[in-house]
């Protein structure tokens, strides 16, 4: 039903996610963290039913446990990861998208479909790349 009065709608922080992680697994602090077609936090990897989430802000073990059994609070914003060697972003990928390798590093293509999507590039550098998570 449309409203018919003033509504107090509550607002939740867009940076922080505290999502549940897939069983048999564990997350590493700094590591780049994806959601399964489950639903499930994991690890970055190489798959295609991934959706970048950002980064962990904690190690989750739940190598022992079943899905959902532990949870891992997840960073959303830019930051910075590996640069696949074989498969580099460049300067002028900026605000292209970016792709899962593993839990550490982007690539600049899907990898011939694949690979998921990590985020968007917003800068190159020798060190790695920028990646915003949105």
């Amino acid at each position: 039903m449309a409203l018919t009065k003033a509504r107090d709608t509550r607002e939740r922080g867009r940076d922080l996610l505290v999502l549940p992680v897939a069983a048999a697994t564990t997350i590493w602090q700094g590591g780049l963290v994806a959601v399964n077609a489950a639903g499930y936090a994991v690890p970055g990897s190489v798959a295609t039913t991934l959706k970048g989430a950002g980064r962990a802000e904690e190690t989750i073990d739940n190598s022992a446990g079943s899905a959902g059994d532990k949870s891992v609070t997840v960073h959303r914003g830019v930051f910075r990861f590996k640069n696949h060697g074989a498969d580099a972003c460049v300067q002028g990928d900026t605000l292209a998208d970016c792709y899962i390798v593993d839990d550490e590093t982007v690539a600049k293509t899907n990898g011939a479909n694949t690979r998921s999507k990590a985020g968007k590039i917003l800068e190159v550098e020798a060190t790695g790349v920028w990646v915003e998570f949105t």
